[in-house]
């Protein structure tokens, strides 16, 4: 080991027990060495399409313009919100031709593998078909905790095809709160059907009926929802009732649990007007019933709008929408009003300590609110 080869932390008494060496550095020629320090590398940032170029790319049926364009209306960034607005206005006139179906059931009723079945039967039938499949929230990272894309691989991978999974972010009734949004732009993309998946949470998913022009609930069999049927809650929502997995040995009780089904819905209030819900079987399995369902909500659609009914629920759901919105909006001011950000967390300590009742801190605060608006 030479001498300038030689670390200078190392014993020069024993320097053969030091493996280390330090080789001198040969500069590349036609590079010059950089002088600077601190360099900070960047990450390359993607630009963000201009609405116009959202608006054609919807429009043409682009797929990746598409999911940004829903990606956009989703966001919750201040800067994005005047940007989707606009998107959404451009797109309102070409919206509205498709047939809205929410589908909604108990965890475990097959509600993803039904959608990849019927979705797939409807695009070998010539029609576009788009899924928005809301996903349950993780709470922690507010991302979905199930991917429901990738459990419906065959219609994934259909041209005819879109398929959107997103989180509730904590929006209650199995639903996001841009579901309505979503719908609209795929609706200007030209899918012919827009099919609804909810969380799957029971008897409280009720804003999806709010949404939808026809709203089904996946049941199965002996799992003791029949006697939910009696309270006055989703059951008598549903345009239709459909007894899940009624294949192989599972086919005779699923007959039986649909007529069980039928006779509850006899003595419930129509959920439409003019329409008479009814139970039914299917096997996304073997396919039996799949063709019959599409045939149910055809009529459906035909005898909806030949009443007028079909109209007026849409120009309800129109009116829903408004109410909605202003309730989003109102959250949205309060929680980014400076004055309750800066007057909550000592609120929050004092109610948490014992000093003041929950209901004297929210009125302190909406005191606040209200005298001090922006």
């Amino acid at each position: 080991m030479t001498e300038n080869m030689k670390p200078e932390w190392s014993d020069p008494n024993e320097p053969e027990k030091f493996s280390s060496v330090i080789r001198k550095g040969q500069e590349l020629k036609g590079q010059p060495a950089s002088t600077e320090k601190n360099i900070i590398f960047k990450k390359r940032s993607s630009k963000e399409p201009a609405v116009e170029e959202l608006v054609a790319g919807v429009l043409s049926g682009n797929r990746g313009q598409l999911a940004r364009a829903i990606t956009l209306v989703e966001s919750n960034a201040e800067q994005h919100f005047v940007k989707a607005q606009e998107l959404l206005q451009k797109l309102l006139s070409h919206s509205g031709n498709a047939i809205r179906i929410g589908i909604t059931g108990v965890p475990g009723a097959g509600k993803s593998t039904f959608i990849e079945a019927f979705g797939t039967y409807l695009c070998n039938f010539g029609l576009q078909v788009a899924v928005l499949a809301i996903d349950p929230s993780s709470s922690l990272s507010g991302g979905s905790i199930l991917g429901d894309k990738t459990r419906m691989e065959q219609l994934s991978r259909n041209p005819r095809a879109f398929i959107r999974p997103s989180p509730t972010a904590g929006k209650l009734g199995g639903v996001h709160r841009k579901t309505r949004e979503a719908m609209l732009i795929c609706e200007a993309a030209g899918f012919d059907v827009i099919l609804i998946e909810t969380v799957g949470v029971g008897q409280s998913e009720v804003i999806i009926r709010d949404m939808v022009d026809f709203f089904m609930l996946l049941v199965l069999t002996g799992a003791g929802d029949e006697l939910q049927g009696m309270k006055k809650g989703i059951m008598e929502l549903a345009d239709a009732v459909l007894v899940h997995k009624a294949d192989g040995d599972n086919k005779i009780k699923a007959e039986q649990t649909r007529k069980e089904y039928s006779r509850i819905l006899h003595f419930l209030q129509p959920a439409t007007k003019g329409w008479s819900s009814k139970a039914y079987t299917c096997s996304s399995l073997t396919g039996e019933g799949i063709r019959e369902v599409w045939e149910v909500i055809k009529d459906f659609e035909c005898k909806g709008k030949s009443s007028g009914v079909f109209a007026d629920r849409r120009k309800g759901q129109q009116r829903d929408w408004i109410y909605s919105l202003i309730t989003d909006q109102l959250h949205y001011s309060f929680f980014h009003h400076p004055e309750v950000k800066l007057k909550l967390p000592q609120l929050e300590n004092e109610v948490m300590a014992g000093k003041k009742t929950a209901a004297t801190a929210v009125e302190i605060l909406f005191n606040t609110f209200v005298s001090n608006k922006e």
